[in-house]
């Protein structure tokens, strides 16, 4: 078994599908454990000549986005801003703000953090039977997937575990349970999962179809590289309709889906978002342990902490710095949220949503650059209400790069030509988080430039009205949006190689 094959499985199909589209003991240390980022006086101060050159303003006229553009870029080590347009302009930052993120984390939870799942029993195991209840318990572990539930389900077995007598229960009460992320966002994609302390799969399920003879096979499952264990907690059925798509309603604990039969083709599959997903990590158990032999009765979930007398299984995750090197290589949002709730409970507060968690991880941001402009409304980007500034963002850019923390854990930003290819032997090196959603294109991070000089930056551009224009029935894939998008790739690229050229020396 590899844990790690099997998330970077589920983190690429994630990445390939967002791409066609236009991813009590439980508990977190009570302290900060690694301080990283302490608040300080702010080092960001302008010096002469920082207003934009006309070069600049030729770029971004050309990239004709419309809406508003601005940046800025500093000296990474001096704070000194170079060159800025709109700097203290806040807009949406898109999935930059998982830069914050990263950071947040790093301070408050430290590198070497690990989320921990357990399977626990009430009552002493004897003679293989347990006279109480099985429970099993969340950590607020994001990377948790099929592969990790077989593994609990294997060292359970190895404890000689026979019988239950008592109740199957599960927990994902770490974090505060939330539906979906961003409450804009279409019901069936992929990457606005639910959030709970308990997660599987970044909480989807893989919907495929099949042409059969009388019309269409279709599976629901958790799959993974290893297992493909069919789930009930989700369902799907064909409709004969042309529009929408797809159809989302709630009975019970149950996500019941319908698909236009004209959308299916001959065959697929893709990730949708899961809504109970305690529960779904428990069904998925569940059918593991009885492979096993193991027969357990029907989950339910329970919302108060466990109190076990035994510990039959636990899983690690991968150490914290780990988790958000992948979170910032493919964009995860679901990593995102449980890891920047988790952040904000490690001073042993309880957060009540998902919002407050934020604008504590935005005073955080603050206190720690010395500047305003972070209003941020989740941990991801998701939420296009969340405002950042690029001036604050390079403020915090700026003293990651003295602490040394978050370049290492960003991947490298490939500048491109006038026909979009990438050009992979490029004097400059960037390593940076970039940032889409519909008619919104952000990037930060930090840029070497010829001679050695590392500068960071932060570029944002953002077409609020045209994004608020998008008909409901396309804001999967907006007519004109692909378009939009590369163009502000290009004014990104530009910008950075215009700043090679004016401040390599």
């Amino acid at each position: 078994m590899s844990v790690s094959l099997s998330r970077r499985f589920l983190l690429c199909s994630a990445a390939a599908w967002a791409g066609c589209a236009g991813v009590a003991a439980a508990s977190p240390p009570k302290a900060s454990v690694r301080p990283m980022l302490r608040p300080q006086p702010a080092s960001i101060a302008p010096s002469t000549g920082t207003k934009a050159t006309a070069q600049a303003l030729q770029i971004i006229e050309t990239a004709n986005l419309g809406g508003q553009v601005c940046y800025a870029v500093a000296d990474a080590k001096t704070g000194d801003i170079l060159e800025e347009f709109g700097g203290e302009k806040a807009l949406p930052p898109a999935s930059v703000a998982k830069a914050i993120t990263a950071l947040y984390a790093l301070d408050m939870l430290g590198a070497k953090h690990r989320f921990h799942t357990r399977v626990m029993a009430t009552t002493p195991l004897k003679n293989g039977v347990i006279d109480g209840d099985l429970v099993l318990v969340g950590g607020g572990d994001p990377s948790l997937d099929t592969e990790g539930l077989a593994e609990l389900a294997r060292q359970v077995k190895a404890t000689g575990l026979r019988e239950i007598r008592g109740r199957f229960l599960v927990w994902g009460g770490a974090l505060p349970t939330t539906a979906q992320i961003d409450q804009d966002q279409p019901q069936h994609v992929g990457y606005n999962p639910a959030i709970s302390g308990l997660a599987l799969n970044y909480n989807r399920v893989f919907f495929e179809w099949k042409r059969s003879s009388s019309g269409y096979a279709i599976t629901m499952d958790a799959r993974s590289l290893n297992y493909r264990p069919d789930v009930q907690i989700a369902r799907m059925s064909v409709a004969e309709r042309n529009a929408p798509v797809y159809t989302y309603s709630r009975r019970g604990n149950v996500d019941h889906w319908t698909v236009a039969r004209s959308a299916l083709g001959n065959g697929g599959g893709r990730w949708l978002p899961v809504r109970r997903p305690a529960l779904y990590a428990a069904e998925v158990f569940r059918t593991l342990m009885r492979a096993h032999g193991i027969v357990l009765p029907p989950e339910a979930e329970t919302t108060s902490a466990p109190s076990a007398q035994a510990t039959l299984a636990e899983l690690r995750s991968a150490p914290l710095a780990d988790l958000l090197r992948e979170m910032l290589k493919y964009s995860t949002n679901l990593s995102a949220e449980m890891i920047g709730l988790a952040s904000s409970q490690a001073d042993g507060s309880r957060m009540p949503n998902l919002a407050a968690s934020a604008r504590k991880m935005s005073r955080w941001a603050e206190q720690a650059a010395g500047v305003g402009g972070i209003d941020l409304v989740d941990h991801s980007g998701l939420g296009d209400t969340s405002r950042l500034s690029p001036r604050a963002m390079v403020a915090l850019l700026q003293k990651a790069h003295a602490d040394q923390n978050l370049r290492p854990l960003m991947k490298p930003f490939l500048l491109r030509d006038e026909k979009g290819r990438p050009k992979r032997n490029h004097p400059v090196q960037v390593a940076a988080k970039t940032g889409t959603l519909n008619f919104v294109s952000s990037l930060g991070g930090f840029a070497t430039c010829q001679g050695g000089r590392d500068v960071v930056f932060a570029i944002f551009a953002a077409n609020t009205q045209r994004r608020a224009a998008i008909p409901e029935a396309q804001k999967e894939r907006p007519r004109g949006a692909r378009a939009w998008n590369g163009r502000a790739k290009m004014l990104q690229a530009r910008l950075i190689e215009h700043w090679d050229q004016r401040f390599h020396a």
